[in-house]
């Protein structure tokens, strides 16, 4: 057997949780950052910090439809002796430069649109006639009064974005390790930018193995079960900020696996497979990947302390050496597995911190009997208000106990029994 086939045989004593993660993030690299067109980096990691090259906005500009005024000009206005203004012309937004208002005049001015030389404030139209004669309009009316009735006085600056006042020339818009959403790529456009640095969205590759998986949709044949883990960890690829691909399912053969990975390897910064991974005589990751030359790249099996989960994989493959996660085929298991080791490693791959989620103390609502010693138990829990409650039992197939579950309950290696009322570590969830 080789070095290498020999290094990834699972070795005989148990990984605690923290040293198999500390391990995994010590071989992973964040990717190469890349220039983005806006769209395109939703979702990504800023890498260097973005400062303002202009005002936003550019100029002075009404913040409502009316009319620009001088103040002076309408600083006795009532309803019963409105002020009479003279209407000087329009100023629209994206209009040409307004002329200087003379006093004794009034703009009608569109919101957005720049403030005219001389005028101090703008006058809402609900304010006015509109130009009509008679009483307060409602909404601006068509062009071509001569003249406006102003009924209500202005302060200075009244309903006017000032230059800069969003954000200045010079300031900082946006810090290198933002994760570009909605807002952000709005501000992005607004100061002009129309591509940034980024570390990408990783691509997630996952599989899921066994003979036994049939998609959803498809009627199921005796003593065979629905895949539904290739679409829970897509799922979490994609909520911990990777662009996934599911491959969907692969039988139990090492070479057709083997051969299913070296295609899927053009495509992937991280790869994920579930089940195959325990002591089982069709466990065909374990076989697959153990045999693995030293060009293909290493695989370490491992037992960790830990329920669900104790069977997981780890290493980095192809010329690449895409990290590759191999996790326990249990639908729990599967789901805890990539909360606690792939989460991390994907935001690793993005510059991020590499964890995220909130870890609270909570009560315990009612008693939890039977963990086992020696090893750290993650429970489905129901947190709300500073208490938790745990669902379902320990078994890793309670897949509706997990749908129903917002945090996992952390019981320590030392811990064999939680009395009710006792505070314990929760993971907050989404």
């Amino acid at each position: 057997m080789s070095s290498t086939a020999q290094d990834a045989i699972e070795r005989p004593q148990l990984w605690s949780v923290d040293e198999h993660l500390d391990d995994i993030l010590r071989k992973i690299r964040p990717l190469e950052p890349i220039e983005l067109q806006l769209l395109d980096a939703q979702g990504c990691v800023l890498v260097e910090d973005v400062i303002v090259p202009a005002p936003l906005p550019p100029f002075d500009n009404s913040s409502m439809d009316g009319f620009a005024v001088r103040t002076a000009d309408v600083r006795d206005a009532t309803e019963e002796f409105p002020a009479v203004l003279t209407v000087a012309g329009d100023v629209a937004a994206g209009g040409a430069r307004p002329s200087a208002l003379e006093p004794g005049e009034a703009a009608r001015i569109m919101t957005g649109a720049p403030l005219p030389p001389g005028a101090e404030a703008v006058v809402p139209v609900e304010w006015t006639d509109g130009g009509l004669g008679g009483g307060p309009v409602d909404a601006m009316p068509a062009a071509g009064a001569a003249e406006v009735r102003v009924f209500r006085p202005v302060k200075a600056r009244e309903h006017v974005r000032a230059k800069g006042s969003d954000v200045g020339a010079g300031e900082l818009a946006l810090a290198a390790g933002t994760i570009l959403g909605p807002p952000q790529l709005g501000l992005l456009a607004a100061i002009g930018r129309a591509t940034v640095p980024v570390r990408p969205r990783p691509r997630v590759v996952v599989l899921s193995t066994g003979s036994e998986l049939v998609p959803p949709g498809e009627e199921l044949p005796p003593g065979r079960i629905h895949d539904s883990n290739s679409f829970v960890l897509t799922a979490c690829a994609r909520d911990a900020g990777a662009q996934p691909y599911r491959a969907g399912t692969v039988h139990d053969d090492p070479e057709t696996l083997r051969a299913t990975l070296e295609d899927q390897l053009i495509r992937a910064d991280l790869v994920v497979t579930s089940g195959g991974v325990s002591v089982g005589a069709y466990d065909v990751v374990k076989e697959a990947l153990s045999e693995l030359t030293e060009e293909e790249g290493r695989v370490e099996f491992r037992r960790l302390a830990m329920q669900p989960g104790k069977p997981q994989g780890f290493g980095r493959i192809g010329p690449d050496r895409v990290p590759l996660f191999a996790l326990p085929g249990n639908p729990v298991s599967a789901y805890v597995s990539f909360e606690l080791f792939v989460r991390p490693a994907v935001r690793a791959l993005m510059g991020l911190e590499p964890q995220d989620r909130r870890t609270v103390r909570a009560r315990c609502a009612e008693a939890i009997g039977s963990s086992p010693g020696g090893r750290r138990q993650y429970l489905r829990g129901r947190y709300a208000e500073g208490t938790v409650t745990a669902v379902g039992g320990p078994g890793s197939h309670l897949v509706k106990a997990l749908a129903e579950a917002n945090a996992l309950i952390v019981v320590p290696e030392e811990v064999t029994s939680v009395p009710a009322g006792t505070e314990v570590e929760v993971i907050l969830l989404g």
